[in-house]
């Protein structure tokens, strides 16, 4: 049975948002699936977990003092609030660039709340406030860690763009990677969905994956783990799900991808890819839940505003829901 999420417009479906998935098990196998577990898809924002060890591959961690909180936020897509910029421009400092190298581009803050504090101030959203500055303030402390020129990190044929192309080879199994130009303006890892949930797998389990990377592996669950907060923000659905889930490292990605490591599950640890073929953000929350649900880690009765998302027009009426109808083929 193909996974959909429908939206409701009333009594009636308006629209079907069809859905893959893969669960890898600790043997790299697929332990379950939905729609095309091999479906080629840009992993986005998810690949942050991967693209991190960079921070460990070139020294950059020790060298600049980086703790689980600027691991955290190099891994995050954050929600812009204050705390999120000052890890950030703590990033920064320690590495001796400023903000005008950072490559993200700008936008208003993911949190409500933020936008309201600058707005009340009278202030414009910085770089700090793009979800990747975390991301983006990591590859500079890497490029500046492999003694090159900070300038053009973002560009596919930089030393620390290639370095983690090589970590994405090697912890996927798959040679030779498409990639396109992400949101804010690194490349995107193109992956079988499968490929991608096995670097999940190793995310939950590091000793699963080849020695020189399993510290970082371990370091990036652990920071996931321990700042949730840090990873999206309290409005977010990454940071709740981590806060309801024992042992789960959840990283949302642009487009209706997503990407989650279960360290406890009765499989023992498991990495899982999801995404929503045509994109939908509303439509891969309820998803996301109802998998979490159907794998037995999160309880149905829990209260979560992502289980069936209302629909309002723009009086602010409900005018409607979104509602996941999964069913996992087991291997």
């Amino acid at each position: 049975m193909q996974p959909y999420v429908y939206a409701y417009r009333g009594p009636e479906i308006e629209n079907r948002h069809r859905v893959s998935l893969a669960v890898v098990n600790r043997e790299g196998k697929l332990l379950a699936a939905g729609g095309d577990p091999r479906l080629l898809a840009h992993m986005r924002s998810s690949a942050k977990p991967f693209q991190a060890q960079a921070l460990f591959q070139t020294g950059a961690m020790r060298r600049f003092g980086f703790g689980s909180e600027e691991l955290a936020l190099a891994i995050s897509s954050h929600d812009g609030t204050p705390r999120h910029t000052e890890i950030a421009a703590r990033m920064l400092e320690r590495i001796g660039l400023d903000p005008s190298y950072l490559a993200c581009g700008v936008h208003a803050p993911f949190s409500r709340a933020a936008r309201r504090e600058l707005q009340d101030h009278q202030q414009k959203p910085t770089v700090l406030h793009n979800n990747c500055s975390g991301k983006h303030s990591g590859m500079l402390a890497a490029a500046v860690a492999l003694g090159a020129d900070p300038h053009g990190y973002e560009l596919p044929q930089h030393p620390v763009q290639q370095l983690i192309f090589q970590t994405v080879r090697e912890l996927s199994g798959v040679s030779e990677i498409p990639y396109g130009v992400d949101g804010c303006s690194v490349p995107t890892f193109v992956l079988p969905l499968d490929r991608a949930a096995w670097m999940f797998t190793q995310l939950a389990e590091p000793a699963l994956a080849p020695q020189p990377y399993r510290e970082g592996l371990e370091a990036a669950y652990s920071a996931m783990r321990q700042h949730p907060d840090l990873i999206a923000g309290p409005e977010s659905i990454d940071t709740v799900l981590m806060q309801l889930v024992p042992g789960l490292a959840a990283k949302r990605g642009a487009d209706g991808y997503y990407g989650m490591a279960l360290r406890e599950t009765r499989w023992g640890p498991i990495g899982i890819t999801l995404k929503v073929e045509d994109g939908s953000v509303m439509a891969r929350e309820p998803a996301v839940v109802q998998l979490l649900e159907l794998l037995g880690v999160l309880d149905p009765s829990t209260p979560l505003e992502w289980r069936r998302p209302v629909i309002k027009n723009v009086k602010g009426l409900e005018v409607g829901y979104y509602q996941a109808r999964l069913e996992l083929v087991w291997s």
